[in-house]
C-alpha cells in the first residue's frame, strides 16, 4: 500500500510539471475554438484504491492530452483567480442541509466537487465572453446523480450540469438551456431538478435498467414542462449505427422545436464499449458522431455555444481515448 502510495505521488509530480509546462505559456492569452478546463485537486480526491471513481480517470485523459495538439488548449484554471461565490450558485440546486452533511461526510469529495462546479462556471464565462466557442470541462467527481438527500449518490456530491444551467440563466439571462447526457446511466437527477421546467430541454440516452433504475421512456415532464423530459432507454449491446441515429432524428427533431440558446453536454464515457459498469458496444468513432449532431444544432441555434462536462467512465484508455476523439471533435468540426 504504501509504496502504491509513493509511486503515485511521484507519477502525481511529474506529470504537475508537465502540465505545468504546458498550460503556463498556453492560457488566458492563447485564443482558440475549444479549451480544456482542468485543476489538479481532481488528482487529490480517492475514495479507496480499488474504487472506479479514481484519479486515474483524469490522469491517464491528461497524460494522453498531453501527447497531442489538445496540450495547446489545456488550461490548469487557477481557483484563486475566480470570483465566483460557489454556494450562492450551488444553492441554486441543491439545500443548505445537504451541503453540509456532505462536507461532514466526504471533505475532499466535496471540495473537489465544489471545484468542478467553479470550473463549469469559469468555462460559462469564458464562451459567453468571446474568448472560445466551446469547452471541454475535464472534472471529478461526476454530478447528474446528485440529489438532495445528504449523500454521495453515484459517486455524485453537487450536480455540476444542472447548477451550471442556472447559472446560465440567471447570469447570462440566455432563457433555453439544451442538456444532452449519453451517459450510460441515467441523470437521474438533471430530470429531477428540470422535471416540470420548460426552459430545460433534458435529451437522455441510457440503459433505464441500470443504476439508478430511473429513466423510463415514459416520464416526459409534468406541468409546463411536459415534453421537455426526453428519455430513450438503450439495450445492452447497442452499437454505434444505432445511438447515432437517434440523435440524428429524434434529438435534432427535438432541437428544432426548442431552438436553444446554449448547450450543455453531460459527457459520460460508460457509454462505450469495454466499461467495466457498461454493456453498450460503442466505439471512439460514435462519440465523433454524437459530437458532430450536437455541434450542428449549437451552430444552427447557438452560435456554436456547447459546454461539455465529464461525467462518468471506468475504463481508464477507453474512457480517455472517447474523450479524447470527442474533444478533438469540438476542435476540428465547425
Amino acid at each position: 500500500m504504501r509504496k502504491r502510495k509513493f509511486i503515485f505521488s511521484i507519477f502525481q509530480f511529474f506529470l504537475f510539471s508537465l502540465f505545468k509546462l504546458f498550460t503556463f505559456k498556453n492560457s488566458y492569452s492563447k485564443t482558440s475554438k475549444t479549451n480544456i478546463l482542468f485543476n489538479e485537486n481532481f488528482l487529490k480526491y480517492i475514495i479507496s484504491d480499488d474504487h472506479p471513481e479514481k484519479p486515474e480517470r483524469i490522469e491517464y485523459l491528461l497524460n494522453e492530452i498531453l501527447k497531442t495538439n489538445l496540450k495547446d488548449d489545456l488550461i490548469n484554471v487557477s481557483l484563486s483567480n475566480l470570483n465566483h461565490d460557489p454556494y450562492f450558485w450551488i444553492k441554486k440546486i441543491h439545500t443548505n442541509n445537504h451541503i453540509l452533511s456532505l462536507k461532514k461526510e466526504n471533505v475532499k469529495g466535496e471540495m473537489a466537487s465544489k471545484t468542478a462546479t467553479m470550473i463549469c462556471l469559469h468555462g460559462i464565462d469564458r464562451i459567453i465572453s468571446g474568448k472560445v466557442k466551446n469547452i471541454f470541462c475535464l472534472v471529478r467527481p461526476p454530478g447528474h446523480h446528485a440529489l438532495n438527500t445528504g449523500r454521495i449518490e453515484g459517486f455524485c456530491f453537487y450536480n455540476h450540469i444542472a447548477i451550471t444551467a442556472k447559472y446560465i440563466q440567471f447570469k447570462y439571462k440566455l432563457k433555453k438551456i439544451l442538456i444532452v447526457d449519453w451517459d450510460y446511466h441515467h441523470g437521474n437527477s438533471t430530470e429531477h431538478f428540470f422535471y416540470d421546467d420548460p426552459t430545460i430541454l433534458f435529451f437522455s440516452t441510457h440503459d433505464q435498467f441500470a443504476y439508478p433504475g430511473t429513466g423510463s421512456p415514459d416520464k416526459k415532464g409534468q406541468g409546463n414542462g411536459l415534453g421537455y423530459n426526453v428519455n430513450i432507454h438503450l439495450p445492452c449491446g447497442t452499437n454505434d449505427e444505432k445511438i447515432l441515429e437517434i440523435y440524428r432524428t429524434k434529438l435534432f427533431e427535438q432541437a428544432i422545436k426548442f431552438k436553444p440558446d446554449f448547450i450543455l453536454i453531460s459527457a459520460g464515457f460508460d457509454s462505450r464499449k469495454g466499461d467495466p459498469l457498461g454493456c453498450f458496444n460503442l466505439s471512439d468513432e460514435a462519440f465523433e458522431g454524437l459530437t458532430k449532431v450536437v455541434l450542428n444544432i449549437a451552430n444552427q441555434f447557438c452560435d456554436g455555444r456547447i459546454l461539455s462536462i465529464l461525467e462518468g467512465g471506468y475504463n481508464i484508455a477507453g474512457n480517455s481515448s472517447a474523450a479524447i476523439k470527442h474533444i478533438m471533435t469540438l476542435k476540428k468540426f465547425f
